[in-house]
């Protein structure tokens, strides 16, 4: 009896120690990819909301480039807009069953935030022949393209701030702009990490020309 559980208790501890072995790997990509986007975040004009965001993603994701982080804050601030949409679509839908003031308010931020979405979503398209195209022509047509958009995106969230007060809010108003806020923040963090990536190939082409 005691000869077997030895040889369980040895069966064990080589398990623990493969275990072990596997996780450090694993746990090292996560380290450096958490590092790297924390050093990249505080380039960024919302340090602190950028690392909050984008560090969650590096248990799942390995992110070790300024294309892979371009490609994350855009997907995170499509989500965050998203996301207030889904709130203010409830929002909407109770003010105008109960005919409360400032239901047109809330319609027409409504229409900027889904606008936003869907440039939003047209950079994230983009961004993707950006992987596919050679470096040259074409690719810079699409680096403008996601800058125009994204751009563009942040210009509707701020049209949509801009129908709040700035002072003097009720509870449900100050709520929303809280998240549409929050949108724009998200938003401009991406166009800055993007700016990055852009950056490098930019500066490269510009090395090369006569």
């Amino acid at each position: 009896m005691a000869r077997l559980g030895l040889s369980l208790l040895l069966k064990l501890l080589c398990s623990l120690l493969f275990i072990s072995t596997m996780a450090k790997p694993a746990f090292a990509r996560r380290s450096r990819s958490r590092a790297y986007i924390e050093a990249s975040c505080r380039t960024t004009r919302y340090p602190a909301l950028c690392t909050k965001y984008l560090s969650s993603y590096a248990n799942t994701t390995s992110i070790q480039s300024p294309e892979q982080l371009a490609r994350l804050a855009l997907s995170v601030s499509i989500y965050r807009a998203l996301y207030t949409r889904k709130y203010m679509l409830k929002v909407a839908k109770e003010l105008e069953t109960s005919k409360i003031r400032g239901y047109q308010v809330v319609k027409d931020c409504l229409a900027e935030i889904n606008d936003s979405i869907e440039q939003l979503g047209h950079s994230i398209k983009e961004l993707r022949h950006l992987g596919l195209e050679p470096v040259g022509d074409d690719f810079f047509w699409h680096i403008n393209n996601v800058e125009t958009w994204v751009s563009a995106a942040l210009t509707d969230v701020s049209t949509c701030l801009d129908e709040f007060p700035v002072r003097k809010m009720g509870k449900l108003k100050a709520t929303i702009k809280g998240k549409v806020l929050n949108v724009a923040q998200a938003t401009t963090n991406a166009l800055t990490l993007f700016h990055r990536y852009a950056a490098k190939y930019r500066a490269a082409r510009a090395t090369k020309k006569p």
